[in-house]
C-alpha cells in the first residue's frame, strides 16, 4: 500500500518525490527522479526530511553538504553525468542510515527549476518485483530490459573482495580479504568467481571487457535505465584490481588468489574466512599470455570508457599504460598460463592464446589508432566459426571488432557463420521451449553470449530484425518465456530462484555460523545474479546443492548484460521488433 504524506508546496524550486523501496532495522533504500523544465548543465539539489539521517551514500550525484543535524543533504551532479535534458529524466538512488526502523518523509528540490505543483513524499514497503518497462518509455517491451540491467549490476557488487567503499549498494556484504599479497604486495579487491571466494583473472577479466563493450557500444541504454553512474563505480572495481595485480618494472602479472581446493571446503560468508589464501602469478620465465592478454583487453577497453563516458582522462591514462606493457609481456613470452600456475587449471584451464592476443591488438588499435596493433590482431586471429563465446574462447569477439575497426567482409561472415550456427536450423540443439542449447554447465550463459554476439552485429547493421528478434527469443527465456514461468535472474519479477549456489547470500548475516544444507531460501537476496538454467528438457529445480543448474558466476552475466543493453538500445530508438511468440 503506497502512503502519500509530507505535502509540500514550493515556488521557488521544483520538488520531486521521493520513493522509498526497502526497508531494514537501521536504513533504507529510495530514490527520486529530476525532470527539469529546462535544460540543465550541472545542478545543485537539496534532500529534505522530516528525520535525521546519520549518513546517506548516493549514485549519480555526490554529497558536498550536511546541514540542520541530518535533515538536509546538499547535492551536486557528478562529473561525468552533468547533464539533464529539456523533458529528460535523471534517476538517483540512495541509501540512508539511522537509529531504529522508521523511515523518513523526503522530498528533493532542485535550484533554478521552478514549480509551483504540490509533491508528495512515497512510500512503499517493499520491491514490487513488476516485469512492466520501467521510466514509463518503451512499453513495447515484453520485459523490462533497463531494470534487468541494474540489477545485473548489483550482482556485480556483491562479488566484490576487499575493503568496501561507503557507497556499497549490498548492505548484507561487508569488507573481506583485506589483507590478500604476497610478501608485502597487496592484491586486496577484485571479484569473488562464483559462489565460492577464489579470485581468477582469466574469466574476471574476460567479465571486464566483455561489460566495457556492452557499456561503450550501448552507452544510451544505459543513460535511459539510470545506471551509468552505477556501471562507472562498478566496472572501476575490477580495473583497479588490476592495476595491482600487474607490475610492469619486474614483469610479473598475479593471476590467482585462493586456492581451490581448500577454498571450496569452506562454506561461509568471505567475511569470515580465516584460511591461507595463496597469490599465484606469472612472469617472463613463466608467463601466461591469454590472461595477460584479456587484461590488457580489460585496460584499453577501460581507457576508451573512462575517457569517453565516465569522465576520469587520468584514471583512463594509467590503463592505457598499463594496457600497453602487459600487452606486450603477453607478446613476448608466450604461454598457456594455466601450464605456469597448475593451481588454475582444474577450475579454468585454459586451451590457448592466440584468441586473446588478437583481441587485446584490436583493441589497443582502437584506443591508440596504432597500425602496428591492427596489424598484429590480424595476424593473431584464427578465422572460422567457434563453438561458443566463453571464457576460454574469444575468437568471435575478436572476429566482431575486426569487423567493426575494418569492415571487411570475410570479418562479417564468420560474424554471421557464428549467429546462424545458434539459430533454429543452425545444429545447435534447442530445449522444448526454445533455449539454445550449447551445454549443461552455464545454459543460459552460453545462449545469453550468443545473443550478445547477435545484438551486437545487429547494432552494427548485420541482419539486424533476424538477429534482434533472435536475441529476443533468447533473453526473454531468461526472463520468463520458459516452462516455470520464471526468470533465472534473481531479483526480477516476482518469481525467480532463491537457493542459488552462493556462499555468501546464503549464510545469514548476524551469526558465524552456516549451514549449506538449510532448505529454507537464502537470506540474502543476490540480486541480478544469472543462475546456469535448466537441463535440455527445460528442467529446473532451484536447489542450492544443485551447483549445476543453480551456481552463479561473474562470466555468466557479462554477456547477459551486454544482451539486455543491445536489446534496451533498440528499444529507446523504436526499432526493437515485436518479441517473438513464447513456446511455453
Amino acid at each position: 500500500m503506497w502512503l502519500a504524506v509530507l505535502v509540500v508546496v514550493i515556488t521557488s524550486v521544483a520538488a520531486f518525490d521521493v520513493t522509498v523501496t526497502n526497508l531494514w532495522n537501521g536504513g533504507f533504500q529510495a530514490k527520486f527522479t529530476i525532470t527539469p523544465n529546462h535544460a540543465l548543465h550541472g545542478w545543485r539539489a537539496h534532500l529534505l526530511c522530516d528525520l535525521a539521517l546519520d549518513s546517506i551514500e548516493i549514485w549519480r550525484a555526490n554529497v558536498v553538504e550536511k546541514r540542520d543535524g541530518g535533515k538536509e543533504f546538499v547535492l551536486v551532479n557528478t562529473p561525468y553525468d552533468p547533464d539533464v535534458s529539456n523533458s529528460g529524466n535523471l534517476v538517483i538512488e540512495f541509501a540512508g542510515h539511522m537509529s531504529g526502523g522508521s523511515s523518513p518523509n523526503c522530498i528533493v528540490t532542485v535550484d533554478g527549476v521552478n514549480s509551483t505543483v504540490p509533491h508528495t513524499t512515497q512510500h512503499a514497503p517493499a520491491p514490487t518485483h513488476d516485469t512492466g518497462p520501467s521510466n514509463g518509455v518503451v512499453a513495447h517491451m515484453k520485459y523490462d530490459y533497463a531494470k534487468a540491467l541494474g540489477l545485473s549490476i548489483l550482482f556485480y557488487d556483491a562479488q566484490r573482495s576487499g575493503r568496501l567503499p561507503a557507497n556499497n549498494p549490498i548492505p548484507w556484504r561487508g569488507d573481506s580479504a583485506v589483507n590478500d599479497g604476497d610478501n608485502g604486495h597487496d592484491l586486496s579487491g577484485g571479484w569473488y568467481d562464483a559462489g565460492d571466494h577464489v579470485k581468477f583473472n582469466l574469466p574476471m577479466a574476460m567479465s571486464t571487457h566483455i561489460l566495457l563493450w556492452g557499456f561503450m557500444k550501448f552507452q544510451d541504454a544505459y543513460k535511459h535505465a539510470g545506471q551509468t553512474s552505477m556501471m562507472c563505480d562498478m566496472i572501476k572495481w575490477p580495473l583497479d584490481y588490476f592495476l595491482k595485480c600487474w607490475i610492469p618494472e619486474s614483469e610479473t602479472y598475479y593471476v590467482q588468489v585462493g586456492d581451490g581446493g581448500p577454498d571450496h571446503g569452506f562454506w561461509g560468508r568471505p567475511e569470515n574466512m580465516n584460511m591461507w589464501r595463496p597469490a599465484f602469478k606469472v612472469t617472463a620465465g613463466n608467463g601466461g599470455s591469454d590472461v595477460a592478454g584479456d587484461t590488457a583487453s580489460a585496460f584499453a577497453a577501460g581507457y576508451i570508457v573512462f575517457n569517453t563516458i565516465c569522465g576520469d582522462a587520468s584514471y583512463a591514462n594509467r590503463l592505457l599504460q598499463a594496457g600497453k606493457s602487459i600487452y606486450e609481456f603477453a607478446k613476448n613470452h608466450q604461454k598457456i598460463y594455466s601450464q605456469s600456475v597448475p593451481q588454475a587449471a582444474g577450475f579454468y584451464g585454459s586451451s590457448g592464446f592466440r584468441d586473446e592476443l588478437s583481441l587485446a591488438a584490436a583493441w589497443l588499435y582502437k584506443a591508440t589508432n596504432d597500425g602496428r596493433y591492427l596489424n598484429e590482431a590480424r595476424q593473431f586471429h584464427d578465422g572460422g566459426v567457434p563453438w561458443s563465446l566463453s571464457w576460454d574462447d574469444k575468437r568471435i569477439a575478436g572476429t566482431l571488432l575486426l569487423y567493426e575497426i575494418t569492415q571487411d567482409g570475410s570479418y562479417k561472415n564468420d560474424v554471421m557463420g557464428f549467429v546462424r550456427s545458434y539459430k533454429p536450423g543452425g545444429g545447435i540443439t534447442y530445449t522444448p521451449c526454445g533455449l539454445a542449447y550449447r551445454d549443461q554447465w552455464g545454459a543460459n550463459r552460453y545462449a545469453a553470449n550468443a545473443a550478445f554476439i547477435a545484438v551486437m552485429a545487429a547494432a552494427d547493421g548485420i541482419e539486424t530484425n533476424d538477429f534482434v528478434t533472435w536475441t529476443m527469443s533468447q533473453i526473454n527465456y531468461i526472463l520468463g518465456d520458459n516452462k516455470y514461468h520464471i526468470s533465472y535472474e534473481i531479483g526480477f519479477g516476482s518469481n525467480y530462484p532463491v537457493h542459488p549456489h552462493h556462499r555468501g547470500s546464503s549464510c545469514p548475516t548476524s551469526t558465524n555460523w552456516c549451514n549449506a544444507g538449510d532448505p529454507g531460501p537464502n537470506p540474502n537476496l543476490l540480486k541480478g545474479a544469472l543462475v546456469g538454467g535448466p537441463d535440455n528438457q527445460d528442467n529446473y529445480d532451484d536447489r542450492r546443492g544443485d551447483y549445476v543448474k543453480n551456481e552463479v558466476a561473474c562470466d555468466y552475466n557479462a554477456a547477459f548484460q551486454g544482451a539486455l543493453a543491445g536489446l534496451l538500445h533498440f528499444a529507446v530508438n523504436n526499432a526493437l521488433p515485436a518479441a517473438p511468440g513464447s513456446r511455453c
